[in-house]
């Protein structure tokens, strides 16, 4: 290992606090559950989240603040959909399911023009450490984040690119231990999608039967 990241990854380790290290180990039982669709990942997401929003906003990264004050909504939203309820003639059980190539596309555009919005006012207004990364994984966390609520497939796939962004920023603005578990993040990811793409055949195998 290159001495002078060994002596960097020391010197921001002595800045890490115990509340950092709790909501890393929620926020790994999390995506852990979420892999699984076991509803208790939302609980686990909601306080480790809760704990981030404050360390960011006091770390000067506020769209990583304001990202965090929204996945503790869609804890709560994501609990509402993965609740065990009756099916009936009114409800039907959310399952794992696929978008297309075209709301894909649509998607992404949308998060593109979203992050050099908010990274331009970011600049304008000299509110962020890293303003256009800071704000890429703000938009495209929070719009997979609700893909992921609603169970499609590829919400996966995001958070493969999202974590990898998301390793950097961290890294770079003084949160190792954050950027240690997005590094855990990303392999947890594969796990998930690969996870969640036997459950959806799956699924189909069973309708078709």
């Amino acid at each position: 290992m290159d001495a002078s990241f060994a002596e960097l990854f020391q010197l921001q380790l002595q800045y890490f606090s115990i509340w950092e290290a709790v909501a890393v180990a929620l926020g790994l039982a999390y995506v852990f559950m979420a892999a699984k669709e076991i509803i208790w990942a939302w609980p686990a997401a909601l306080v480790s989240t809760a704990i981030y929003t404050m360390i960011f906003w006091e770390g000067n990264l506020p769209m990583q603040s304001a990202l965090n004050l929204f996945y503790m909504g869609m804890a709560v939203y994501g609990w509402m959909l993965w609740r065990p309820r009756p099916a009936d003639a009114t409800h039907t059980p959310l399952s794992i399911h696929r978008w297309n190539l075209g709301k894909h596309a649509l998607w992404i555009g949308l998060g593109v023009l979203l992050t050099f919005s908010f990274g331009g006012l970011l600049t304008l207004f000299n509110a962020s450490q890293m303003p256009y990364l800071d704000a890429g994984v703000m938009v495209f966390s929070m719009m997979t984040t609700f893909l992921m609520a609603r169970k499609v497939l590829e919400s996966w796939f995001y958070w493969i690119i999202i974590n990898t962004f998301a390793v950097a920023l961290y890294w770079q603005t003084g949160y190792p231990l954050t950027a240690m578990m997005f590094v855990a993040y990303m392999f947890m990811a594969w796990y998930g999608m690969i996870n969640w793409q036997l459950r959806w055949r799956q699924q189909n195998q069973a309708t078709a039967s």
